[in-house]
């Protein structure tokens, strides 16, 4: 009988001395970073931001970051360190949620550097991972486009994955991704935006990743859970939710970021100082609900009229699930015969490059606009390069095949 008890007290210590590892290994993998993704803030040659999440609120955001590419002396003089913030927020009953952003400032153009993210305690940082700031005189570059990733379940984030790791075969040197919004399905799933992340975080977290603000990212003027993945520059809309409306500069381009979603007459305002402002040649707008997709959008009528006059090259767009590519557009209408692929300016090129993740939309009707308008109910996404006097743009399933291709030329 005593040996019966003693084995069941024996079996009750094992028990409980296992039940207080997993809640300790639970607390310590609450504590690493999560969903760490790289963006522009400020300047791309002297700058770069991050953003990563955990479940630790009390945790310090710290950012480090050395010179190169090779084994790394996280003790070494060399070794700059940067404090950033961190805000907390509910997702469920006793479930918070900490989003942490710092940014590293006094780069050299051109350069690579090795980073990591964490708390400052020991077993809190991230692996560690790479970037490269913008050379000091880009000559010429190529970035990656896709829209509506948009999944639910960790399968779909998959395909999303996979897209990217097609987009990075075809462009290696890819210096950033523009992604045209709808991320995920609902903004409040914090699940999804884990999987997100997780499924193309070799390339997140050392490729810029820049997002378009969709209908499933703010939904009646909340986009909290959106903002908060993402340290973006702070110079659009003031009335605007920050992190939705913004541009920057890379190379000889000047990208406009536009919410959709809210706040769209004083966007317009914004827009036109913006547009007056850069002396960049080329000009690329990206926006969810695009005025000439599958189909067109007319509350952003006051945008197509800013985008004629100030001459912009291309808008990338989404929302519409399927492939389009309309003719060179002036005052709503085709350019010239509108077939040759040479741009001269004469018109702007609305695109929206399908989907990139699960969702794919029944092809809608031909429209005037159309040039190109399909539905092959695959994943794709586009590598656009910009170099001297021309912009190519060309679009690929995300089995390798091209199916679209044009050039712009100033």
């Amino acid at each position: 009988m005593r040996k019966d008890m003693l084995a069941l007290l024996v079996c009750c210590a094992l028990l409980i001395v296992g039940a207080v590892g997993m809640e300790w290994l639970k607390a310590e993998k609450e504590k690493k970073p999560i969903a760490i993704v790289t963006t522009f803030k400020d300047d791309p040659k002297t700058s770069r931001a991050f953003t990563w999440h955990n479940q630790n609120r009390q945790a310090a955001a710290i950012l480090q970051v050395i010179e190169g590419d090779e084994a790394v002396d996280w003790d070494s003089a060399k070794v700059m360190t940067f404090t950033g913030t961190t805000e907390a927020f509910d997702l469920e009953a006793d479930v918070v949620q900490a989003a942490h952003k710092a940014e590293a400032t006094g780069l050299e153009p051109g350069t690579t550097y090795t980073y990591r993210v964490g708390s400052g305690e020991e077993k809190e940082w991230s692996d560690k991972a790479t970037f490269k700031t913008e050379a000091a005189h880009t000559e010429a570059f190529t970035f990656i486009n896709v829209t509506d990733s948009q999944g639910v379940t960790e399968q779909d984030f998959e395909l999303w994955g996979n897209t990217m790791n097609q987009a990075f075969a075809t462009f290696p040197d890819s210096a950033f991704i523009v992604h045209n919004g709808d991320l995920t399905e609902e903004p409040t799933d914090e699940q999804a935006w884990t999987n997100l992340f997780a499924n193309a975080s070799k390339w997140v977290t050392r490729v810029p990743f820049m997002p378009v603000t969709g209908n499933h990212d703010e939904v009646d003027g909340e986009a909290s859970n959106f903002v908060s993945h993402f340290n973006l520059p702070v110079n659009g809309e003031a009335d605007s939710i920050a992190g939705t409306n913004y541009s920057f500069d890379y190379g000889t381009v000047h990208f406009v970021f536009l919410n959709t979603e809210s706040n769209i007459k004083k966007q317009t305002k914004w827009l036109r100082s913006d547009l007056e402002n850069t002396k960049q040649p080329w000009t690329v707008v990206a926006v969810h609900q695009g005025p000439y997709g599958g189909n067109t959008n007319k509350k952003v009528k006051d945008w197509t009229e800013l985008f004629d006059e100030f001459k912009v090259d291309l808008v990338l767009q989404g929302h519409n699930h399927e492939y389009s590519r309309s003719y060179p557009l002036r005052d709503g209408k085709i350019v010239g015969d509108g077939e040759a692929a040479v741009n001269n300016r004469e018109g702007t090129v609305y695109v929206v490059t399908n989907a990139s993740g699960q969702k794919f939309n029944e092809k809608k009707e031909d429209q005037f606009y159309h040039k190109v308008h399909f539905q092959n109910e695959k994943q794709m996404f586009a590598g656009i390069t910009v170099g001297g006097t021309t912009l190519t743009y060309q679009a690929y399933d995300v089995d390798g095949l091209m199916l679209d291709e044009f050039v712009l030329q100033h």
